[in-house]
């Protein structure tokens, strides 16, 4: 799974400050049952005596030590479950507590990843991806063509099973996406259903509708307090596995836009790092508005996928209100 030295540092922070944390609970269990059963710490000091005079057996050549050490061991664990269970406290309250039991937050099991790593990741793309609420109602699952009809469905059809090879050859081949069409017809959707899958694949996602991608551009790059974040957000623009922009053409398009967009289509293209564009512009409109080396870079290096029909989301506006 794709994730860049930060991000893998942030994970693994969040594991330390997890273990400390449980480290800090167990501890106060343990000054909890100290004072409520003095007998308790009695037996634990026993505990210590008892391995050190076994110990010293041991060197001294004495080969029945380790047996004896363990029998007496598992009679005096016997007696502190027996005190914490006559005192109300569960037989394990003094185990160590552990949020992932399996790697004892480590995130790690030997040197294989722990399952819990792996969600962590998918979680870490997810909030970086800026999509975590949309993905909930635009994915896979709930896509349905009975919004369309005639040459609108064919279209329709034609994108999504492309969407949905894409998503299975995205390791394999690289390929990017311009969606382009009316407002409403699934555009934005498609992109949205493709970046569902991947994220839950742990292949890192940004998604920007354009409007906010170029004026965070603008401001990281006039603004002289904000180098770092510029650095940052053009180190996430190219090293993600998969970048959306969404509605291209409602930002102000300018020399700055389109200067910013040629140079990000081109660095992705050049590490061959996939790109999704939507748009309601027409092709027609996308080279009047753009420079002729961005229409050229998106229509010889871009699937294009036109949709068309009536607006889907103002139809199930509509039908709602009727109910």
């Amino acid at each position: 799974m794709a994730l860049s030295n930060a991000q893998y540092d942030a994970i693994m922070r969040r594991y330390e400050r997890t273990q400390f944390h449980n480290r800090q609970l167990h501890l106060e269990r343990l000054e909890t049952v100290y004072k409520r059963i003095p007998e308790f710490q009695e037996i634990e000091a026993s505990i210590s005596s008892l391995c050190v005079a076994q110990g010293k057996k041991l060197l001294l050549g004495d080969t029945d030590a380790l047996s004896e050490m363990k029998v007496r061991l598992h009679a005096l664990s016997d007696q502190k479950k027996k005190l914490l269970t006559e005192n109300g406290f569960a037989e394990d309250y003094l185990d160590p507590i552990y949020d992932c039991p399996l790697c004892q937050d480590t995130g790690y099991r030997g040197n294989v990843k722990c399952q819990c790593f792996e969600q962590r990741i998918i979680d870490f793309l997810y909030r970086q991806s800026n999509l975590s609420d949309m993905l909930e109602k635009e994915n896979f699952s709930t896509l349905s063509y009975e919004y369309y009809e005639g040459a609108d469905l064919d279209r329709f059809r034609r994108a999504t099973e492309f969407s949905k090879k894409f998503v299975q050859d995205f390791k394999l081949d690289y390929q990017n996406i311009f969606f382009y069409g009316t407002v409403g017809t699934g555009n934005s959707f498609l992109s949205n259903c493709i970046a569902i899958e991947l994220l839950d694949l742990g292949h890192s996602v940004i998604y920007f509708s354009a409007g906010a991608l170029f004026d965070l551009l603008a401001k990281a790059t006039f603004d002289a307090r904000s180098k770092d974040e510029l650095t940052g957000l053009s180190g996430d623009l190219a090293g993600c596995e998969l970048l959306i922009i969404d509605d291209l053409g409602t930002e102000l398009t300018n020399a700055f836009v389109a200067s910013s967009l040629f140079s990000i289509l081109n660095e992705r293209h050049l590490a061959r790092r996939a790109t999704i564009i939507s748009t309601n512009l027409s092709l027609e409109e996308l080279r009047d508005r753009y420079s002729d080396r961005i229409f050229s870079r998106i229509s010889s290096n871009f699937k294009l996928f036109k949709l068309s029909g009536k607006d889907i989301r103002m139809f199930k506006k509509r039908i709602a209100h009727r109910k």
